[in-house]
């Protein structure tokens, strides 16, 4: 019998609060080191802290229920003193109900029918599952074995896992929780990240210290600058990887960086071939494809890595305004100078066109990731969620003109650019609420992009026409960084969604900032040039401006 140490303490709670008592601390630690493997340590701890991780009685039903003892283990589970009989007849069920399935899988068909017929059918618990066992004295061998998977257990190691499965019916004071050490940290370590008001690192948190992010996690130094494009940068996003930046340029040109594994971004290819501006871009949920779309012209498809164009997707007399990708990657979607949504597939057959019914010439619309939810311009002042399934649609109103809008990475919250100065930010999980706002940017005479970034998408950020980017915190709506730098119009800026030290920023005055982490001794690089040479005098790494024309593509 396990017996404290003459040297031990008698305190009955420990901790500098005095408010975890100290049986229930040891028994957690205990049922830790056995789950863990280490049986030794558990019987060690059991023996010099005089306190047991079961009672005797509870001990014996263990092994009852292990070796297959199912009467004497009801027998025993009705000794461990448990007041509550709807508890008692629950856990019975489930010892009963494992009783009868070993008995169809071992052929004893008669056996299996007395236990349901005397046994389990009086407790009368969970009469469903009662029906259902019935019907598998009349199935196959496989039927049997369902049972077992409906039961949550593998006939393999069915009888730990039904003991798994008491110990969530059974009071934590009878039988400790599996992974309850586990749990306890994790919930300890949820509410440091939680309370963490610039929580923003890569690393994991640690048990060894309390949780704390400074503002430094922040990237607020210009860490690079890229000037490959000859004109104002409108858009740019990077890939859902991270792996990749893309950017379009009032130059009618757009560019593929790749970003390294030190975090430095490097020209990939220079996609040529529009003969208007490039308004935005759009990667391929794998991340293999680009799509470019000119100014009420056409859009192009590319090959991420040979930078090929692929395809050229245009409607006869009537312009393409803005493009973006199905969830499937089969299909492509734009929205029309007449209004109307047309989705293609990728050898450009029209599969579907719809009226938009939008008054307004915004063309963002976004598409949530099982492709049911399209969200798009109604009116200047209102957005349309439009379910393909049921054809319904919910409608968000707002009192300005929008100006642009961006989904979150969940799909659950809408960020809606206004032309009054504000954003605002809807949760459309169901009937669309307006849950914060942010302000202090500059709006009067372009479009302005603004994102979600961070970890856990927990920032926005926002270019701004006085040449400076925005970030708030999302939760409170402060504004908690204001970064100078471009010396033109912010029009866009991407957050990297695998690297939260990594913001980029498009602006008027032809050049990309990357955005990182204040280090010291930091030297800013630049790269590339109006003429597509790098600062340091050199070609890109491929040499190529690839072109496309879309003779051989349509």
């Amino acid at each position: 019998m396990a017996r404290p140490l003459p040297s031990q303490g008698k305190e009955v709670m420990v901790g500098s609060k005095g408010v975890i008592k100290r049986d229930e601390f040891v028994r957690i630690i205990t049922k830790a080191l056995y789950s863990l493997g280490y049986e030794k340590s558990g019987a060690v701890l059991e023996e010099e802290s005089g306190i047991t991780l079961h009672s005797p009685t509870v001990n014996l039903f263990r092994r009852q229920v292990l070796d297959g003892n199912w009467d004497s283990a009801v027998v025993t589970l009705k000794k461990v003193g448990l007041l509550d009989e709807n508890i008692v007849k629950s856990a019975i069920f489930l010892i009963l109900e494992q009783k009868f399935l070993e008995l169809l899988r071992n052929d004893n068909v008669m056996g299996a029918i007395r236990t349901l017929q005397s046994e389990i059918t009086p407790l009368g618990v969970n009469k469903k599952r009662v029906h259902e066992l019935s019907g598998c004295i009349i199935s196959s061998p496989q039927h049997v074995l369902l049972g077992f998977s409906k039961l949550g257990i593998e006939s393999s190691n069915s009888r730990l896992k039904l003991l798994e499965e008491l110990q969530k019916v059974l009071p934590p004071t009878v039988m400790v929780p599996e992974r309850r050490l586990e749990n306890l940290l994790e919930q300890a370590l949820t509410v440091q990240r939680e309370a963490c008001y610039f929580h923003n690192s890569i690393d994991g948190l640690s048990l060894y210290t309390d949780h704390h992010c400074g503002k430094d996690q922040l990237p607020s130094c210009t860490v690079q600058v890229l000037r490959a494009h000859r004109d104002e940068v409108w858009f740019l996003q990077f890939s859902n990887n991270g792996k990749y930046l893309a950017s379009a340029s009032n130059d009618k040109s757009a560019i593929i960086w790749k970003v390294d594994e030190d975090g430095e971004l490097s020209l990939k290819h220079t996609l040529t071939g529009h003969d208007k501006p490039v308004m935005m871009v759009a990667w391929s949920p794998d991340d293999c494809q680009l799509l470019t779309c000119g100014m009420e012209e056409v859009i192009r498809r590319w090959d991420v890595e040979s930078g090929k164009c692929l395809h050229v997707y245009e409607k006869s007399g009537i312009g393409l305004i803005s493009c973006g990708w199905f969830p499937d990657g089969k299909h492509i979607l734009s929205g029309l100078t007449d209004h109307n949504f047309c989705l293609w597939d990728l050898d450009g057959k029209e599969v579907d066109c719809w009226k938009g019914q939008r008054s307004s010439k915004t063309s963002d619309f976004a598409v949530s990731n099982d492709g049911k939810l399209i969200i798009s311009m109604n009116r200047e002042s209102t957005i349309r969620l439009f379910d393909r399934e049921t054809k319904q649609e919910r409608l968000i109103e707002e009192d300005n003109t929008i100006t642009s809008f961006s989904l979150s990475e969940d799909g659950d919250f809408l960020l809606v650019n206004l032309i009054s100065e504000a954003i605002h930010l809807w949760n459309i999980r169901n009937c669309p609420i307006r849950v914060n706002r942010y302000a202090g940017h500059k709006r009067s005479r372009f479009v302005i992009r603004s994102c979600f970034g961070g970890s856990e998408q927990a920032f926005i950020a926002s270019g701004s026409e006085d040449s400076q980017i925005y970030i708030w915190h999302r939760a409170t709506g402060d504004l908690i960084e204001t970064l100078p730098g471009h010396t033109g119009t912010v029009n866009c800026v991407s957050w990297n969604p695998a690297n939260p030290h990594m913001l980029a920023s498009a602006s008027d005055d032809h050049t990309i900032r990357i955005w990182g982490l204040k280090k010291a001794n930091l030297k800013r690089k630049d790269v590339g040039s109006s003429n597509g040479i790098y600062a340091n005098g050199n070609t890109p790494s491929n040499g190529v401006v690839h072109q496309c024309n879309g003779n051989s593509s349509k």
